[in-house]
């Protein structure tokens, strides 16, 4: 029985070990689980939604799509950026950046449109009693015609009874019915000159000329020769080219940049190498509903008459510029759907992705609203590569405005939105 009993305190002083090993390990590595700095320095920044990360929430619960949400810590290190790539490699990446500046941005918008009649000096050439056009001196749409130049002659007995009603009050002496039948001459469309000289000569011409007033081109021909015509007869239209408008047409967003005066540079393939300058004329109100664009009317100057309607035109408009504003080069911004955002060099390998809202653009140049602050430095080359590796941390996709990175950004949109708190970064998703 002794045998026995030595036997059994052994096996019970074994379990006893066993089980005493056993709790200190549990009990080490609890404490140890409890005490480590994964647990203990950090804490939750807020909670996120897993199919909306934009969605920022003060506390535990579901999404508006009843999903659970998701906590985000703060990261532990001093090093929070996004992505961090070896110095060597982003020599061999070719990374280059730009400074993040502040200042004017001009707004040069270049688009292309057409020369047209400036309608400002059209003219509509009509007889003001009927008879018959028996002269046409301008028989073809295009001819150019100089001031004094004959256009037509008619025959209008209209006319010849008006011419001898005023010669009979010239030989009458009566001031009143002189002067009575010279206005209707005038109202007749005879010139003063005209007047002038059938009182000189006192001879009555049963063909009437008509004339042109100053220098033009026929625009249009509506009768020949020999055609019976009224006051309401439109014979011809001439156009003065010693200024044409240019048209164009601009994207809508850009139309509330333009306004009248601003100056126009304008080359046509007509004659390379030459330019013209001109000005704002008129921005139309109304945007075209298939286009989305805005058409602009230009007005230029054409010494020569070189500019002829319908040539084809490129046109830089000189609108007017935004002064004291922040703006980066625009091959810095990705676009992806509904965001914009860039990668911002922290240097030594260091790279912080950042959202940003841009407003206009100039050129290579884009305006930044928010996100970003002079003397910065984004990334304009392999700026992809390194975004691609930040997507594959899911922190980096949330994109905090909060990171050392990103200054004055604007709060990203959606239910319950907070920026986290100044100083502190979103790393690892990590989900209980």
């Amino acid at each position: 029985m002794s045998a026995k009993r030595a036997a059994t305190t052994l096996v019970l002083m074994g379990l006893a070990l066993v089980l005493g090993i056993g709790l200190g390990l549990w009990w080490h590595g609890g404490a140890k689980e409890a005490a480590g700095p994964g647990k203990l320095q950090r804490k939750i920044l807020y909670w996120t939604s897993p199919m909306d990360p934009s969605q920022h929430f003060d506390h535990p619960g579901k999404d508006t799509m009843g999903m659970k949400l998701i906590p985000v810590y703060t990261k532990g290190g001093a090093d929070q950026s996004d992505v961090r790539i070896s110095p060597t490699v982003v020599n061999n990446l070719g990374v280059r950046t730009a400074e993040v500046k502040r200042g004017t941005l001009a707004h040069r918008i270049v688009t292309v449109g057409y020369v047209a009649y400036n309608e400002d000096t059209l003219v509509s050439v009509n007889t003001r009693a009927a008879g018959w056009v028996e002269r046409l001196a301008v028989k073809t749409e295009g001819d150019r015609v100089r001031a004094g130049q004959l256009l037509y002659e008619l025959f209008s007995p209209k006319l010849a009874t008006a011419e001898r009603e005023y010669l009979t009050a010239l030989r009458g002496g009566a001031t009143d019915l002189i002067s009575a039948s010279r206005e209707r001459l005038r109202a007749l469309g005879f010139t003063a000159q005209q007047i002038k000289t059938l009182a000189g000569t006192h001879r009555i011409h049963d063909r009437v000329a008509r004339r042109a007033e100053g220098p033009a081109v026929l625009t249009s021909l509506a009768i020949r020769e020999g055609a019976y015509v009224t006051p309401a007869t439109t014979i011809m239209h001439l156009a003065d080219l010693s200024s044409v408008w240019i048209l164009v047409e601009v994207n809508e967003g850009d139309a509330a940049l333009i306004a009248g005066g601003q100056k126009a540079v304008a080359t046509l393939d007509a004659f390379p190498g030459r330019k013209w300058e001109g000005r704002v004329d008129y921005v139309y109100p109304d945007i075209n509903p298939v286009t989305r664009t805005a058409k602009v009317r230009l007005r230029f100057a054409n010494p020569g008459q070189k500019l002829q309607p319908n040539m084809f035109a490129h046109v830089t408009l000189l609108a007017k510029p935004t002064h004291n504003t922040v703006y980066i080069p625009n091959q810095a911004v990705i676009r992806t759907g509904m965001n914009q955002r860039v990668m911002v060099a922290l240097g030594g390998g260091r790279f912080d992705v950042c959202p940003v809202k841009t407003g206009l653009e100039s050129g290579d140049k884009v305006q930044v609203l928010a996100g970003l602050q002079p003397g910065q430095r984004v990334v304009v080359s392999a700026q992809f590569m390194i975004d691609s590796e930040a997507n594959v941390n899911a922190a980096a996709l949330r994109m905090n405005t909060a990171k050392p990175g990103c200054r004055a950004g604007a709060p990203a949109q959606g239910t319950g939105n907070r920026p986290p708190p100044s100083g502190e970064d979103e790393t690892g998703g990590d989900r209980p």
